[in-house]
């Protein structure tokens, strides 16, 4: 027994010195450092785990924490539509273009005619067949609206775009041709109830006054206000204004119920007259001023689906005055 409490039995408890005897040294000072740094591996090993553990957690619900986020968004940050142009602006802008000298402008009261009706639709939708010296204020005065041009001069389209950045515009390849007026109104007579009729999709038309090259998106939209003043038509052999004219009249019925407001310029000439009656229709001419005409049509239900006038006595009746 003696021997069994011996050295042996003492090193089973270094660190209790008051169980120690006499022949017993104390541990070494580099076994306690041992210990102590033992002990600070573990805590931080511990912690080290418990972290990553509860970011495991936080990344595990990443659904809840974006539809919070997305119920926080307030309605404010979502973007207003463009209000339209100011009054004060837009008088001050008809007023300048009115008093401008340039070449080949529209004359003061037609320009009025054209601005009330946009002061009265805008911000619209707005086609405009022919670019001139007024376009850019047609563009400026339907602000907060979309205007969009159409020209047979592809070049002309291009000076435009890179002077004035952000306007729309396209070119089309006319195929007719003023002294064809008599065959064209002929051809779309017989075809009045098919490739020529007054609603449908001009994007699938073989009708020869449909206009069918233009970018798709355009056939889709329902435009508001469609201004006539292009392709040239001073001359036999100028495109005319007989496929615009037709194609303002198809669009306008195909577009929805809403009306349209169709402006004709250079009405006294024979081709807008013609034309005119015969796909816009007397029954919808609301006012003449100057070389300006203003047609409303309403498409829809509204609108007949085999002829594009209801009442020809009044189309032709509205012809022969415009000649006096």
């Amino acid at each position: 027994m003696k021997s069994f409490a011996g050295t042996r039995l003492i090193l089973l408890q270094p660190s209790l010195p008051k169980h120690t005897t006499a022949t017993s040294p104390p541990p070494p000072p580099s076994a306690q450092h041992r210990l102590w740094l033992i002990a600070l591996i573990s805590f931080f090993a511990f912690a080290s785990i418990l972290t990553l553990l509860s970011s495991s957690a936080r990344e595990s619900r990443p659904t809840n924490s974006l539809l919070r986020a997305a119920a926080s968004v307030s309605p404010a940050a979502i973007p207003a539509p463009v209000a339209a142009l100011h009054p004060n602006l837009f008088d001050a802008l008809l007023h300048y273009a009115s008093q401008s000298a340039a070449n080949g402008r529209m004359p003061e009261p037609e320009l009025r005619a054209i601005a009330a009706v946009l002061r009265r639709r805008g911000p619209c939708s707005l086609l405009v067949f022919g670019l001139g010296p007024e376009s850019l204020l047609w563009r400026s005065l339907n602000h907060g609206g979309r205007t969009v041009f159409i020209d047979e001069n592809q070049y002309y389209i291009a000076h435009y775009e890179e002077r004035h950045p952000g306007l729309e515009g396209y070119d089309v390849a006319y195929t007719t041709k003023v002294s064809e007026l008599g065959e064209l109104l002929s051809a779309a007579r017989k075809q009045v109830g098919g490739e020529c009729r007054p609603i449908q999709n001009l994007l699938f038309s073989d009708c020869r006054l449909g206009i069918n090259d233009l970018p798709n998106h355009l056939y889709d939209v329902a435009w508001d206000v469609i201004l006539v003043d292009g392709p040239r038509g001073y001359s036999p052999t100028s495109p005319g204004r007989m496929s615009a004219i037709f194609t303002a009249a198809v669009l306008a019925r195909s577009g929805g119920a809403g009306p349209t407001d169709v402006l004709v310029h250079d009405y006294e000439r024979e081709v807008e007259r013609v034309c005119s009656a015969e796909f816009l229709c007397g029954e919808n001419l609301v006012g003449v001023e100057g070389q300006l005409a203003h047609f409303v049509i309403r498409g829809g239900g509204a609108a007949r689906k085999d002829d594009f006038c209801f009442n020809r006595t009044a189309t032709a009746a509205a012809a022969t005055a415009a000649m006096l």
